[in-house]
């Protein structure tokens, strides 16, 4: 997972409202992070299993770091720019994240991978604290995220072919070279 570590955005250039010090409910986090549900983005892929079970799942900075391969850095910036919900502290100030943030850092690493811009991601994030009415308009962002998606695949997929035949050239003349 060291691919979400590298964040081309500065924290400058991300000017998202701040965010509210509520933490998702399980009725508002809508239905990729319901309840204790894994997020549906990564249903069809076994989740990544949480080093502790709910209840025991108090993790510090640098355990998430660990486990994420995120920096503390960037988990600082993500709670800063509004892309994590509030993070409870203990009461000697450490940030003190849980299994649920866990989860919303693995559905934030998968929108990393999409492409999806970052400014888009925190919009996603300010959708899902203001609760259920933003389904539609989620769903939209998601939607048009996929489109994207699937225009890089298609995109990757020609280009693959070039290589392909690149090859089978190089690879056909190397065969006629030897032959001769």
């Amino acid at each position: 997972m060291a691919v979400m570590e590298s964040i081309s955005v500065s924290p400058e250039k991300a000017s998202p409202e701040k965010a509210g010090p509520e933490k998702l409910g399980p009725d508002e986090a809508g239905p990729e992070t319901a309840g204790s549900e894994k997020p549906a983005a990564c249903a069809s892929v076994p989740p990544r299993p949480h080093p502790r079970p709910d209840g025991q799942d108090r993790y510090t900075i640098s355990e998430v770091a660990g486990h994420t391969g995120l920096t503390a850095h960037t988990l600082r910036w993500y709670e800063r720019i509004g892309l994590m919900p509030h993070i409870d502290r203990s009461n000697t100030g450490q940030r003190r994240f849980t299994n649920r943030d866990l989860d919303w850092l693995s559905l934030v690493g998968k929108l990393r991978l999409t492409g999806m811009p970052v400014a888009d991601m925190v919009r996603y994030a300010e959708l899902v604290r203001q609760g259920k009415h933003t389904f539609e308009e989620r769903q939209q962002l998601l939607e048009q995220t996929r489109r994207d998606v699937i225009a890089r695949i298609a995109e990757l997929q020609d280009t693959l072919s070039v290589l392909d035949y690149k090859i089978d050239t190089y690879a056909d003349a190397r065969r006629a070279s030897e032959r001769a």
